[in-house]
């Protein structure tokens, strides 16, 4: 069996001219264009290449963005002020605080500080308790991308049995409420699950989010299966990268000629062998989380601002 590969980058791209026209719409009608802020704090890498696909994705789409950098240094009331000034600026539809912050930032009052409004990763108390609820407009990035790459890929989710590995805040726990929303059986796992193995077998969708390179092998899924990988995680040793790549040249040249390449929380080159379908690790979850985000921002801007 060799999986079917789910394309985030066509959904993700489909999505974004989606979304280019209803902010071309907006404008039109209302004489609005949606904006969206960026705060990022600190100099994680990872973090400075997210900000920057999302601020050139959104401005594909026609949103006006800006990227408010802050330093390592920054202190918790210095960024909860830089919070408060765009909760109060009335041009600015969405805000997204860029995680991880840093060490000495608290970043759960920073969080707790954001406008639900135009809070549109859906992190907020307020928000994510709306969400559970089933009133909130709309649904944090990763898991509603998560969503899309299911329906518009044809995979069924009601009466499916959907397990989930990973609780975090950000994806597990939302994406539950998303999939309990769309009438499947959700059952949430994570790396202290004592048979993890068994309940992963179990699934017919199977969503890794656990942030562990790899953790979700063959002995794992079962035949069939959809497997949804939402890790991104750094294999920086040709060996490794051998082991799980089963010499796939081009990830040994990316090892070799950049010093790292990325693989997910799902072992690739099992996952291939064992699942119905499978999204890719770069190219998969990652684009939709993007496409969401202006999706989002496009959606608060409507509802701030009906013209």
């Amino acid at each position: 069996m060799s999986a079917r590969v789910l394309d985030g980058k066509a959904i993700a791209a489909a999505i974004e001219n989606e979304v280019a026209e209803g902010v071309a719409a907006l404008k039109r009608d209302a004489g609005v264009t949606p904006r969206l802020s960026v705060l990022l704090v600190g100099s994680f890498a990872p973090s400075k290449i997210y900000v920057r696909n999302k601020a050139r994705s959104a401005e594909r789409a026609g949103i006006r963005s800006e990227v408010l950098e802050m330093p390592e240094s920054s202190r918790t009331a210095e960024v909860l002020a830089r919070v408060e000034a765009l909760n109060a600026d009335a041009d600015v539809d969405g805000i997204l605080v860029q995680l991880p912050l840093p060490g000495g930032v608290e970043e759960m009052r920073v969080i707790e500080r954001l406008s639900p409004e135009k809070d549109v990763d859906c992190l907020t108390p307020y928000n994510m308790g709306r969400l559970l609820l089933g009133t909130q407009p709309w649904s944090p990035c990763t898991p509603a991308g998560i969503m899309e790459i299911l329906r518009r890929s044809g995979i069924p989710v009601e009466g499916r049995r959907a397990v989930i590995v990973g609780r975090s805040n950000i994806v597990g726990k939302p994406l539950a409420v998303l999939m309990l929303r769309a009438n499947a059986t959700v059952v949430m796992c994570h790396t202290r699950t004592a048979d993890l193995e068994g309940e992963c077998r179990r699934a017919d969708i199977l969503v890794a989010a656990a942030g562990r390179a790899a953790l979700i092998g063959a002995r794992h899924i079962a035949p069939g299966a959809t497997v949804i990988d939402v890790g991104i995680n750094r294999v920086e040793s040709r060996a490794e990268a051998e082991r799980l790549f089963g010499g796939d040249p081009e990830r040994l040249r990316e090892v070799e000629r950049k010093g790292s390449t990325l693989v997910g929380d799902v072992h690739p080159t099992e996952a291939r062998e064992r699942a119905g379908a499978l999204t890719p690790v770069p190219g998969g979850v990652g684009p939709l989380t993007v496409a969401m985000l202006l999706r989002n921002t496009l959606e608060a801007a409507r509802r701030r601002r009906p013209g």
